[in-house]
C-alpha cells in the first residue's frame, strides 16, 4: 500500500498535468499559428486585389512558418467571402482580404442578403496597398484638364458619354461623385465589365471614365487614352506627373482603392497583434514593395484602428454616391 505522502504527490501531478492539458495552442498566443491559415479574396483569380493579397499573403506565410491558402470566394458584390469570415471561429486560421467590395460596396447594395456588419462583426489587423483610380478620356476631345471637363461639361449638358464597368461598380461610383461634386450633367454608361468600358472610351463611343491605375496607364502610355487626374487625395509615388483630381479643381474629391486584413470579431488580441506585426513587416520588405509597385500597388501600413477608420470614411463617402445615383439597392 502507497504511504500518505507518495499517495499526496500522485494525486498533485495528476492534478498539475490535468490543468496543464488541454488546447495549448489556444491559450498560448506565442504558439499561434501551428497550421495554415485560410484566406479568402472576394475578387476572382487574375485581379488586381487578388494579385496585391498573394504578394503580401506569400510573405506572411514566410515570416510565421505557415503558408496562407488563397481562397477565392466571389458573388454578391463581395459579400459571400465577408461572411465566410465573419461567421468563421475567431482563432486566427480564417481571414479576410478586405476591400471596398466586401466591406463598403457590397455591403451597401446587397443590405437585404448581407448577413454581417462590415464595421461590428470584424476585427482588424491593418492595411497593406491602396490601388489609385485614374481619370481618363479619349484622346479626341477638346478638354485636357479637370477644369476644362467641367467647363465643358456645363456648356453642353448631357452630351458627354461616361462609362464605367457596370452600375454599383467603383467605376461607377466615381464618376457618379465626381459629376455630382463639379454640378454637371453627364449620360452615365454602363457597359458589362472594364474588358468593354475601356475600349469604349478608346474608341470614342465613349468620352471619359474613371478605373484603376494599372488597368489604364499602358492605354495612356501609347496614346490610346489621355489621363487628367489621379484620385488619390496626394500625389501618387508611382505617377508623381498626374495632378490629383482635388489640385486640379474639385476638392475634396478622393476616388481610390485599398486592401487590408481582417479576422472574426472575438480573435484574442495577442492573435490580432500578431498578425499586424507580421503584417507589416510583410509590406516593408523590399521584395514585397517592388512586387506590389510592378502590380501598379503602393504599400500602405497602418494600425488596426487606422483601418477601421478607413473603412468607416468610405462608407460615407461611397454611401453618398449610391444615394446620389439613386442606385436601388435590395
Amino acid at each position: 500500500m502507497r504511504s500518505a505522502p507518495k499517495a499526496a504527490f500522485a494525486l498533485s501531478l495528476i492534478v498539475l498535468l490535468c490543468l496543464n492539458s488541454g488546447p495549448a495552442t489556444a491559450a498560448q498566443p506565442g504558439a499561434y499559428p501551428n497550421k495554415p491559415i485560410r484566406f479568402l479574396v472576394a475578387q476572382t483569380p487574375g485581379s488586381s486585389i487578388d494579385a496585391i493579397s498573394r504578394v503580401v499573403a506569400t510573405k506572411m506565410g514566410e515570416i510565421l512558418g505557415q503558408q496562407f491558402v488563397v481562397d477565392n470566394r466571389t458573388g454578391a458584390g463581395g459579400t459571400i467571402a465577408g461572411a465566410i469570415v465573419a461567421n468563421a471561429e475567431p482563432n486566427g486560421y480564417t481571414l479576410l482580404s478586405a476591400s471596398l467590395s466586401s466591406q463598403v460596396i457590397g455591403p451597401l447594395i446587397y443590405k437585404k442578403t448581407t448577413t454581417y456588419d462590415p464595421l461590428k462583426d470584424f476585427a482588424s489587423v491593418g492595411p497593406f496597398a491602396v490601388t489609385q483610380n485614374v481619370l481618363v478620356t479619349n484622346p479626341q476631345v477638346p478638354y485636357r484638364s479637370v477644369k476644362e471637363l467641367i467647363a465643358y461639361a456645363k456648356a453642353n449638358p448631357g452630351k458627354i458619354n461616361w462609362a464605367n464597368s457596370g452600375t454599383g461598380f467603383q467605376s461607377h461610383l466615381a464618376g457618379v461623385l465626381f459629376t455630382h461634386m463639379a454640378n454637371i450633367d453627364v449620360l452615365h454608361v454602363p457597359y458589362k465589365g472594364a474588358g468593354l468600358s475601356v475600349p469604349a472610351v478608346i474608341s470614342g463611343e465613349s468620352h471619359v471614365t474613371f478605373g484603376p491605375a494599372p488597368a489604364f496607364m499602358g492605354h495612356v502610355q501609347s496614346g490610346r487614352l489621355r489621363v487628367l487626374a489621379i484620385g488619390s487625395e496626394k500625389r501618387s509615388t508611382l505617377w508623381p506627373d498626374i495632378p490629383t483630381v482635388i489640385e486640379s479643381g474639385l476638392p475634396g474629391f478622393v476616388s481610390d482603392g485599398w486592401a487590408g486584413i481582417m479576422a472574426p470579431k472575438g480573435t484574442p488580441k495577442a492573435i490580432l497583434e500578431k498578425l499586424n506585426a507580421t503584417l507589416v513587416s510583410a509590406v516593408r520588405d523590399p521584395a514585397t514593395v517592388d512586387a506590389l509597385k510592378r502590380i501598379g500597388a503602393e504599400p500602405l501600413i497602418g494600425s488596426p484602428a487606422d483601418f477601421t477608420k478607413l473603412i468607416a470614411k468610405e462608407w460615407k463617402n461611397l454611401g453618398d454616391a449610391i444615394r446620389v445615383s439613386n442606385l436601388k439597392v435590395d
